[in-house]
C-alpha cells in the first residue's frame, strides 16, 4: 500500500523544540503524523525543520529537500526569527514565503499554515518594546493569511485564545510550547484537516505524559540557557528595538499612534501587491 508522506518546514517550534524525547525532539509535526491516514496506511514523515530558521532559509535549504521528498501533506510554519532580526523585511518574506506556497500547491500537496502568537508578550516585554514586535508579529500573520488563502492552504488560527496566555502550555523559555502545548497545537491542525477531509486518522492525544516545567526550572533556564539565547537577541534585535520603542513613546506622547498601525497596514498592502505584480509580469512574459 503507497505510503502517505508528510513533510514539516520551519523553524524550532516544528522542529519540536520543548517536547523533549529520548534522544532530541519530538513536536507537533511528528504528533499530528499519527493521524492523517486511516487505519492501514502508512505514513512516512520526514522533519525538515531547523532552529532559528527564517523564510529565506525556508526557501533555499529545506524547499529543495522537501520538494524532493514528493509529500502529499506539507507544514510551512515559520516566521517569529524574522520578527526577532533587525534585518526584518516584510517584502522578502512575503516572496520567501509566496514561492515555498506555490511550489508545493502547484505540485497538488495540500499545504499547511499557521498565524502564531506575538514574541513580545510571549517573552512579558514592556509595552513600548513589544508593541513593535506586536506589529511585526501582525504584519506576518496578514500576510500569511493571505497568501494562505491564495494557494489553498490549510489554515490554523494560533496567534490567539486561551492557549497562548495559558503558561502550562509552554515551556520554560516562554517561546516554545512545552509537551502539552505541543499535543494542542497538532489536535488543532488535526480538526481542521478533518474538517476539511484531509486528516482519516485519530486525534492526537492532548494529555501530556511528562510533568510540565516548574518555577524553579525556569529560572535555571534564565540563569543558564536562558541567558546566552537573551544576549545573542539582544545583539542582532536590542539596539533597532530600542529606536523602534523611541518611536512608540513619541507617537504615544503626541497622540498619533494609530500611524504608526496605519504604517504597518500599508506595509502588509504593498508587499502583498508587489507580489501580484510580479506574478502579472511573469504571465505576461510567458504569453508574449
Amino acid at each position: 500500500m503507497k505510503a502517505l508522506r508528510f513533510a514539516a518546514l520551519g523553524d524550532s517550534l516544528t522542529e519540536g523544540i520543548g517536547d523533549p524525547v529520548d534522544g532530541g525532539w519530538r513536536g507537533w509535526a511528528a504528533l499530528l503524523a499519527d493521524g492523517l491516514a486511516p487505519a492501514g496506511t502508512p505514513v512516512e514523515f520526514r522533519n525538515f525543520a531547523v532552529s532559528g530558521a527564517q523564510t529565506a532559509e525556508v526557501r533555499g535549504r529545506q524547499l529543495p529537500d522537501a520538494l524532493a521528498f514528493a509529500p502529499d501533506i506539507v507544514s510551512v510554519v515559520v516566521g517569529v526569527n524574522d520578527t526577532l532580526r533587525r534585518t526584518f523585511d516584510l517584502h522578502a518574506m512575503a516572496a520567501h514565503l509566496d514561492a515555498v506556497y506555490g511550489a508545493f500547491a502547484g505540485r497538488g500537496a495540500i499545504v499547511l499554515t499557521a498565524c502564531l502568537p506575538d514574541p513580545g508578550a510571549m517573552l512579558g516585554l514592556p509595552g513600548a518594546l513589544a508593541r513593535p514586535l506586536a506589529r511585526r508579529q501582525q504584519a506576518v500573520n496578514s500576510v500569511v493569511h493571505a497568501l494562505s488563502e491564495r494557494h489553498g492552504a490549510v489554515h490554523l488560527h494560533a496567534a490567539e485564545g486561551d492557549w497562548v496566555a495559558d503558561r502550562a502550555m509552554w515551556s520554560v523559555d516562554r517561546l516554545h510550547p512545552g509537551e502539552r502545548g505541543h499535543r494542542l497545537f497538532a489536535a488543532r491542525f488535526h480538526a481542521v484537516l478533518a474538517e476539511a477531509g484531509k486528516a482519516h486518522g485519530p486525534a492526537p492525544d492532548t494529555e501530556p505524559q511528562r510533568p510540565a516545567p516548574t518555577r524553579s526550572a525556569a529560572l535555571r533556564w534564565l540563569a543558564t540557557a536562558g541567558t546566552g539565547w537573551v544576549a545573542r537577541r539582544c545583539t542582532d534585535l536590542l539596539p533597532q528595538l530600542m529606536a523602534l520603542a523611541a518611536d512608540e513613546v513619541r507617537h504615544g506622547l503626541r497622540g498619533t499612534g494609530a500611524r504608526l498601525d496605519l504604517r504597518a497596514s500599508a506595509g502588509v498592502a504593498a508587499a502583498l501587491s508587489a507580489l501580484s505584480a510580479s506574478a502579472a509580469a511573469e504571465a505576461s512574459g510567458a504569453v508574449s
